[in-house]
């Protein structure tokens, strides 16, 4: 199973010829790589796995995703 993690683009450069964003997850910024995206700008939402924006999400798909993992986080932690 793999696991990808909504985020929003806040900065788009290119890096060693690689399309490349500063993402923001809620907080958190990680560097991931958009080239398998390019439609991808500034402001538009990504569904990043291991570095890489898999696919462009709306914002109503990325904030449902994220309530769902924080459900699964608040299941774990009753555990």
């Amino acid at each position: 199973m793999c696991l990808g993690i909504p985020g929003k683009i806040i900065e788009v450069y290119e890096s060693n010829g690689l399309v490349m964003g500063k993402v923001d997850f809620g907080g958190v910024f990680r560097e991931a790589c958009l080239t398998y995206v390019p439609e991808a700008k500034v402001g538009d939402y990504v569904l990043v796995h291991v570095g890489f924006a898999l696919n462009v999400i709306s914002e109503e798909e990325a904030n449902q995703t994220l309530a769902l993992l924080s459900e699964l986080a608040d299941l774990e932690d009753a555990s």
